[in-house]
């Protein structure tokens, strides 16, 4: 049971995607050229699914104990900024700044063959797999040191 919704999950999503033009990277492109073809539209979908997503989220996680179809709420625990964070935020943000697109609207645009999806998906793939199989170079954080 778990599996399917989320494969309809996966699919809203995705339909949502299309729906919104998101899967299209000349409007996230547009999106970053702030002084040039501006499209604010992408902050009118990130708002909205910021203001769905948000209270129904607190709803659930204060009046449920688990969710539906798992065991506990896996809710981050991390609090810091380490060394792998900071470069995969830059390398994510310097890949949707050049492609235009992020994993998401990647995956959507890949059945119908885009160029764009053909080129950034593959190495999209390759970066997750870096990601995994490159050590943790992090210092560690004595307790009680400053933060």
């Amino acid at each position: 049971m778990k599996q399917i919704f989320a494969l309809l999950s996966g699919l809203v999503f995705g339909l949502g995607l299309i729906v919104s033009g998101m899967a299209d990277p000349a409007k996230v492109l547009n999106f970053l050229d702030v002084f040039g073809t501006w499209d604010p539209s992408l902050a009118f979908v990130m708002g909205g699914a910021i203001a769905v997503t948000a209270p129904g989220f607190a709803l659930l996680t204060r009046r449920r104990s688990r969710p539906f179809f798992d065991s506990q709420f896996r809710i981050p625990t991390r609090t810091d900024l380490d060394p792998r964070l900071l470069t995969g935020a830059v390398l994510f943000g310097i890949g949707w700044g050049l492609g235009g697109f992020c994993p998401g609207p990647a995956l959507t645009a890949l059945p119908i063959a885009t160029t764009g999806a053909l080129i950034f998906v593959p190495f999209m793939l390759g970066g997750m797999w870096l990601a995994r199989h490159t050590p943790d170079l992090s210092l560690p954080i004595r307790k009680g040191a400053p933060q």
